[in-house]
């Protein structure tokens, strides 16, 4: 599942192939090695060359419209259109969205598991940096969660950068109250890697949505668990590698954000 950093960019030449800009981005993320629970990679094809990206969380109408607004020639997400057990029928929500896309040409590249993943650019790697957090750890299926230690020694610090960073005041589930030495976290809805942060030797777990039985593990381990956001948490990863790919290609890229409560 190694993940090599991106190759050093080459002279800025404004647009490249789609087919190029897909590959580059596969082999970056290592797509190959994940078991995921949809198709990362292109998702919609749109026309052959690119020379503007758009990067956003969700392929969600509103991120759509507003890359037709800007004249993008691909979008760059998290959380692509099609997941595993869904209906596949392009009728409803889904068939506009992908009436819109392809009515414009517009490429739609969407990565999950690879792009949580990924060590520098990915949304734990991200969310690290944001929080003063170096993973020298990894846990978990597939090794997605990422561990280190603490940047903050009380889970009120702790707690209190997170409302810093993100905005918004965390679901805060306190353990035992011991002070932090290793931090864990995994974005998104991974409150089930919880039990793998305990058992790696986690004070406390950062992810971005809590269940019912978190509280009771906090409770019973001690183990402190911060519920943060999913797409709170996920906010940096597309937008980082998205940056990284137009600085290789010498593309215009923009981030969009659509607010999400979640």
């Amino acid at each position: 599942m190694e993940c090599k950093d991106t190759p050093p960019s080459r002279p800025a030449a404004g647009a490249v192939a789609r087919d190029e800009l897909v590959a580059h981005v596969d082999g970056w993320l290592g797509v190959a090695a994940f078991k995921d629970y949809g198709p990362n990679g292109l998702q919609v094809q749109g026309r052959s060359q690119v020379s503007r990206l758009v990067s956003g969380v969700t392929a969600s109408r509103a991120l759509i419209e507003a890359a037709i607004a800007a004249n993008a020639d691909a979008i760059l997400v998290h959380h692509g259109l099609f997941w595993r057990g869904q209906d596949g029928r392009l009728t409803g929500w889904l068939g506009e969205r992908v009436r819109l896309l392809m009515n414009h040409g517009i490429n739609l590249m969407a990565y999950h598991l690879p792009l949580d993943a990924h060590p520098s650019h990915g949304n734990n790697a991200q969310l690290g940096q944001r929080l003063g957090l170096q993973a020298d750890a990894r846990f978990g299926e597939q090794q997605l969660g990422f561990m280190g230690q603490a940047a903050h020694t009380t889970l009120q610090a702790l707690s209190a950068r997170v409302q810093q960073v993100l905005a918004r005041a965390p679901v805060v589930l306190p353990g035992d109250g011991r002070p932090l030495a290793r931090v864990a976290w995994c974005t998104g809805g991974a409150q089930g890697y919880f039990e793998a942060a305990i058992a790696a030797g986690a004070d406390a777990f950062i992810t971005g949505e809590i269940s019912e039985p978190q509280a009771h593990l906090a409770r019973e381990t001690g183990v402190a668990f911060l519920a943060c956001g999913h797409h709170a948490t996920e906010r940096y990863g597309a937008p980082a590698v998205a940056q990284a790919v137009a600085e290789r290609f010498g593309l215009h890229h923009e981030f969009i954000e659509v607010d999400n409560p979640a």
